[in-house]
């Protein structure tokens, strides 16, 4: 190798070795914009986070309205229910799609490049929080629609904590994803999710589970995040459930990082 061949490729590597890391890991508006239409491609995501909660809401909602669930208009009861079962579908399909990443190879390159691995976490969660919010909207248009009222303020308020609550259900998401391989993560997160919810309150109130099961239930993160989605209609809610949400949103992040440092060391 010449004298001049040598010092360029010194010249290159030394360049190499100054360029700075991208600011804040690789995260940018451009890369959520990517996700979130790469999100929208996949039909079955659609069907499971818009329309599934709204048809659930036309058969379960309406056949109750005009009736009261202690304090609460049942009808709205269940609206903010379903919308919080979609949010917690959208977040945690979205999070775990990352399983099919990995299949295709993806997540190899990803690795190749500066993007931080939380830069890329915290990417697919709001991705998938905006997806939630989209089902938290139709639903909520649609119990409008439908002749369900209540004030706008109260609506907006139980929509923006139902999409607070549902980080814990991406984070759920991602952790599984890298935990489960492709053909496995979407479909048990979906038979994981449908448990959660019928236990934790938001397909039947818990007052028709035996006393044991009411127990269990409040552990369960449906429960945190379905009491504090509809505290805003006038029931009132258990404060456990706020530390309910907050224990499993750390536990599901914590598990989501050690899930990826695995991913990554196999690499």
């Amino acid at each position: 190798m010449t004298g001049p061949t040598v010092a360029s490729a010194t010249t290159f590597l030394n360049s190499l070795d100054q360029r700075r890391p991208p600011k804040f890991g690789g995260f940018s508006a451009t890369l959520l914009r990517l996700e979130f239409v790469r999100k929208l491609r996949n039909r079955r995501t659609v069907i499971f986070t818009m329309v599934m909660p709204a048809v659930f809401y036309l058969i379960f909602g309406l056949t109750n309205r005009g009736q009261m669930l202690g304090d609460t208009d049942a009808a709205l009861y269940i609206s903010v229910s379903l919308a919080t079962y979609g949010a917690m579908v959208a977040t945690t399909t979205g999070g775990a799609q990352v399983a099919v990443e990995r299949a295709l190879g993806w997540s190899r390159q990803l690795a190749l490049t500066p993007l931080h691995p939380a830069a890329s976490i915290l990417t697919k969660v709001l991705v998938s929080m905006f997806l939630g919010a989209l089902s938290v909207l139709v639903v909520f248009v649609l119990t409008a629609l439908t002749g369900v009222r209540a004030p706008l303020g109260t609506m907006v308020v139980c929509g923006v904590l139902v999409v607070l609550g549902s980080s814990v259900f991406a984070a759920f998401g991602v952790m599984l994803g890298y935990l489960l391989p492709a053909e496995n993560a979407i479909q048990l997160s979906s038979m994981v999710l449908g448990v959660l919810s019928l236990i934790g309150g938001l397909f039947v109130p818990l007052d028709v589970w035996p006393h044991t099961l009411q127990t269990i239930a409040r552990f369960t993160p449906a429960y945190g995040a379905g009491e504090i989605a509809r505290a805003p209609l006038g029931g009132g809610y258990d404060q456990w459930a706020v530390v309910n949400v907050l224990v499993w949103l750390v536990l599901f992040t914590v598990g989501s990082a050690w899930a990826l440092r695995e991913d990554t060391a196999r690499v």
